[in-house]
């Protein structure tokens, strides 16, 4: 972390890697693979899998429909 260009890329890394340790909490909770979610949501299992690894910055939209499927409550807040 004192390499400063390693903790700008850790730092706007952080939220993907939150957002996926969670997505794969709650699908292995629900005993779901990410084929059968990704079926639940009407897309891939390509998606899932992305999400999962942090490659990407899942939609608001997304994230409410993955909350729906998986009986959890969304929510988003500003920390300062």
């Amino acid at each position: 972390m004192k390499n400063s260009a390693f903790r700008k890329a850790y730092e706007e890394s952080e939220l993907e890697y939150q957002i996926a340790r969670v997505l794969i909490r709650a699908r292995l909770e629900k005993g779901y693979t990410q084929k059968e979610l990704a079926k639940k949501l009407n897309t891939k299992q390509s998606v899932i899998s992305r999400v999962e690894n942090a490659k990407t910055t899942p939609s608001i939209s997304f994230l409410r429909r993955l909350a729906g499927v998986l009986d959890a409550s969304l929510q988003v807040q500003f920390k300062f």
